[in-house]
């Protein structure tokens, strides 16, 4: 079981006081029929919204698989924009704004690059390459550096290869290493 599956039931717990905390604190400064006319009137924007973020990220991965493009920047787009709609579908003032907090732009371009960033750490650099496109990777210049406990190995007896690949004159040889 992972470490963090354990915390699930703590999570939801503490989810339900905050929202039935949060509930009552409204309900006292607009008044209760007014705050849940408020919880009811959101959780209606969340269903129409879930609607059309679901539409829309079908589409949106339907176009990138028929361009040819990696789908995973759509898709995460897409369940971003899914799962701020289901929040704010849920009945509650919290899970509302944060919902609607995932639906802003800027925020939803934040979350895609965790998400993107996440996913890439725990797949394949092959895998993480065909969702979401070529990886920007940081090149130093110096010697290989080898891994920390590792002895050198000794270069093998072969007839040279082919010459890498030059761009104006300038190349880049290398490989990604996956992290341990």
């Amino acid at each position: 079981m992972r470490r963090t599956v354990k915390f699930v039931p703590l999570a939801l717990l503490v989810s339900l006081a905050a929202e039935l905390a949060v509930f009552v604190v409204v309900g006292r400064a607009i008044g209760f029929g007014a705050a849940t006319l408020l919880v009811f009137a959101a959780s209606l924007l969340g269903l129409v919204l879930l609607r059309r973020e679901g539409i829309r990220a079908w589409r949106g991965f339907r176009d990138a698989a028929q361009s040819g493009r990696p789908p995973g920047g759509q898709v995460t787009d897409g369940l971003i924009g899914l799962l701020g709609a289901l929040l704010l579908a849920t009945p509650g003032l919290v899970s509302g704004v944060v919902g609607l907090v995932l639906l802003v732009p800027p925020v939803r371009r934040l979350a895609r690059g965790g998400i993107q960033r996440s996913a890439e750490r725990r797949v394949s650099s092959m895998t993480a390459g065909d969702l979401f496109g070529p990886r920007r990777v940081h090149v130093y210049r110096g010697a290989p550096q080898q891994p920390a406990g590792e002895q050198p190995a000794p270069a093998p007896q072969t007839p040279p290869q082919q010459q890498p690949v030059v761009d104006d004159g300038r190349a880049i040889e290398g490989e990604i290493v996956e992290p341990r």
